[in-house]
C-alpha cells in the first residue's frame, strides 16, 4: 500500500466526494477512482459506500474508518520522520512533541521551553491533551517524543524524570451547593450526591480507596475525559466533579469554586518517553533540561 494512495482516501474522506477529492488533488475523477478501488482490492473489503447518480456523496464503511483512523496515524509518524531526518544535520532546531493530561505541571514544561528559547529559539512545542491511556497509546506508537503520566510508570518499557510536586485532588463545585460552605471535602460528605468522575481506570482505584466504598455505591452520574467539560456540567448544576486543583480558574467572578479532599489526596507524576529512543537534537535538548530542572 502506498503512502499516497492512503494520502487519496484521506482526501476523499474528508470531502465525502470523489468528485471534490478529485479537484482537491488535482487528479481526474477516473483516476481517483481507480486508486481508491485498487486499495479496497489489496485489502479485499469495501471502504466506501458510493452514492446513487441523485447524490454522489461517499460514506465510510466500518473498514474504512479504521483505515482512515491508522492512515492518518502513518502519515502524520512518516511527516515526523521526515523534519527529524532533514533536520538532523543542522543547527539544533526541529520539533519536540508531548502528550499530557489536564495538569498544572505543564507550566513546568512551559518553564523548560522557555528557558531553552533563549539558547535554542528554532526549536518548537506541540502539546496533545488526553489522559493517562491517550497518552501512552501516542507514546507507543512513537507520534509524541515525552509524556506526562501520573502514579507508577512501567520501568520496563520506559524511561522517567519525577517531577518534584504533585497535583491535589477535590472537588469543583457551584459556590451555591451546600458543600461550598466546607474549607474540604470528606468522604461522607459525598455519599449519596451527584458525581461527575475522570474516566481513567488508575484514578477510579484512588478515588475508591479514599472513598471507603465501591464506585458501585456511589452515584456517579456521568465521567469525563477533560475537566474543563466537567465544570460546564457543574456550572448547570448536574453534580459534583472530583479532579484536581489549578486546572479551572475559579477566581473572581466564577459561579464556581474548588475545595480539596480531606484526608489529602494527591497524584505524582512523571516525564517518560519509550526506552531506546533514538531523540533528535531538539528532543535531547528538552529532556535534559527537564532533567536539571526536575533536581532543583
Amino acid at each position: 500500500m502506498e503512502l499516497r494512495v492512503l494520502e487519496y482516501f484521506l482526501a476523499v474522506a474528508r470531502e465525502q466526494s470523489i468528485t471534490r477529492a478529485a479537484d482537491a488533488l488535482h487528479l481526474s475523477q477516473p483516476t481517483l477512482s481507480t486508486q481508491i478501488k485498487g486499495m479496497e482490492e489489496e485489502l479485499g473489503k469495501q471502504l466506501l459506500v458510493r452514492g446513487t447518480k441523485g447524490s454522489r456523496k461517499v460514506t465510510l464503511t466500518e473498514e474504512g474508518m479504521i483505515l482512515r483512523k491508522r492512515a492518518e496515524e502513518i502519515l502524520s509518524l512518516v511527516r515526523k520522520t521526515e523534519r527529524e531526518i532533514s533536520l538532523s544535520d543542522q543547527v539544533i532546531v526541529g520539533d519536540v512533541y508531548i502528550g499530557a493530561g489536564e495538569t498544572d505541571a505543564v507550566r513546568f514544561i512551559a518553564r523548560a521551553a522557555k528557558e531553552l528559547r533563549h539558547t535554542f529559539p528554532g526549536i518548537h512545542y506541540h502539546i496533545s491533551s488526553g489522559n493517562s491511556d491517550f497518552v501512552t497509546e501516542q507514546l507507543d506508537k512513537g507520534l509524541i517524543d515525552f509524556g506526562i503520566i501520573f502514579g507508577p510508570i512501567d520501568q520496563t518499557k520506559y524511561h522517567s524524570v519525577k517531577l518534584p510536586f504533585k497535583d491535589t485532588w477535590g472537588v469543583l463545585m457551584r459556590r451555591d451547593s451546600p458543600l461550598a460552605k466546607k474549607e474540604c471535602i470528606s468522604p461522607e460528605d459525598l455519599w449519596g450526591q451527584p458525581l461527575i468522575i475522570s474516566e481513567q481506570a488508575d484514578m477510579d482505584e484512588a478515588l475508591a480507596r479514599w472513598m471507603n466504598r465501591d464506585l458501585s455505591q456511589l452515584e456517579i452520574i456521568a465521567t469525563y475525559n477533560l475537566l474543563f467539560n466537567a465544570s460546564l456540567m457543574v456550572e448547570e448544576g448536574l453534580g459534583y466533579a472530583i479532579g484536581f486543583d489549578k486546572i479551572i480558574n475559579t477566581s473572581g467572578h466564577s459561579p464556581l469554586c474548588f475545595r480539596p479532599l480531606t484526608p489529602t489526596l494527591e497524584a505524582g507524576m512523571s516525564v517518560v518517553w519509550k526506552k531506546y529512543q533514538v531523540f533528535t537534537k531538539a528532543s535531547e535538548k528538552f529532556i535534559e533540561r527537564v532533567k536539571a530542572l526536575a533536581s532543583h
